[in-house]
């Protein structure tokens, strides 16, 4: 009988409830486990109770404490560690009804966990090997590595209805439509995905950030309206490139946070995104190379080809 991660049982709380939360920005975690733990109860099903249990506090708070060290901290050694728990967690969620636009969230962070794997492995080689041909990237560490990833990787199956109103809105915004492809990166294109972190919708909005931007979280939900959704995600894009002056610098404040990569910039006295990225969460320095490569893959602009916000 394998243990439920925090992943999971997280998952199983928000997802069986059928209810979207109010935001609360710091729940209480003792809360957190006691609702997961009687929604587990109460609603898993016979054969999911047989095959799974839920975990001691211990374990729940010893998993939490490792996700957030590897999402925040600057060791890609730490996030690839997760691989194993994380592919574990996924099989689970796609077999539970209801738990789909989790799953689609966890796919697309495996994504990234098993490229920081592929990024440590690359830098363990001896320095006499060459290091394999990589598409030229100026200012984008690991660009040519995502580059190689997503050679290839077919169009998630809701694009063709969904990108070309997500596009439109991006170039309303004055923002290039080719950023648009953020949301594959984000959510897999998936409008209903959900973060055990609270960020949801395609553009994986946090509720605090959908509330600065004028989006309600609650009844409705509107980061789950793909238009409403994707005109607040360009407009914060073009508030970030306006005060950091590039686009991987925006991005990387759209998933670290704005303060986070100021804090980066004046401490190494930089003003380019390749010059902070190595003291950047591990999260983000997978995050940004993958959204400039699907854009690359998907629109044939590659970093560097990007116009600035329309004025």
């Amino acid at each position: 009988m394998r243990r439920w991660p925090i992943l999971e049982c997280t998952v199983l709380a928000a997802a069986a409830s059928g209810q979207t939360p109010t935001p609360t920005p710091t729940p209480d975690p003792d809360d957190l486990y006691a609702l997961g733990q009687q929604i587990f109860d109460q609603v898993a099903p016979p054969e999911v109770k047989a095959q799974y249990d839920f975990p001691t506090r211990e374990q729940w708070d010893g998993f939490a404490r490792r996700l957030d060290r590897a999402l925040q901290g600057d060791s890609l050694e730490a996030l690839a560690d997760l691989e194993p728990e994380a592919r574990s967690a996924l099989p689970a969620l796609r077999a539970i009804p209801g738990y789909e636009d989790y799953a689609d969230w966890l796919e697309g962070r495996i994504d990234e966990i098993d490229a920081a794997r592929q990024a440590v492995a690359q830098a363990r080689r001896p320095a006499l090997t060459p290091p394999p041909a990589q598409a030229a990237a100026p200012g984008v560490p690991l660009y040519g590595l995502w580059a190689s990833r997503v050679h290839g990787r077919p169009l998630p199956r809701n694009a063709p209805e969904l990108m070309p109103r997500l596009r439109a809105a991006f170039a309303e915004e004055g923002v290039p439509p080719e950023l648009a492809w953020l949301a594959e990166a984000e959510s897999s294109l998936n409008p209903s995905a959900r973060s055990p972190s609270g960020a949801a919708g395609l553009f994986q909005l946090m509720p605090e950030t959908a509330h600065l931007l004028g989006l309600s979280t609650f009844l409705p939900d509107e980061r789950t309206s793909p238009e409403r959704a994707a005109h607040a995600s360009a407009h914060y894009l073009r508030i970030l490139y306006g005060k950091l002056g590039s686009w991987p610098l925006a991005l990387a404040a759209y998933n670290a946070g704005e303060g986070r990569v100021r804090r980066a910039l004046a401490e190494r006295g930089a003003d380019t995104y390749a010059a902070i990225a190595s003291s950047l969460p591990a999260e983000t320095r997978m995050y940004v190379p993958k959204v400039c490569a699907l854009v690359a893959l998907r629109t044939g602009v590659v970093p560097g080809s990007l116009a600035p916000p329309r004025t």
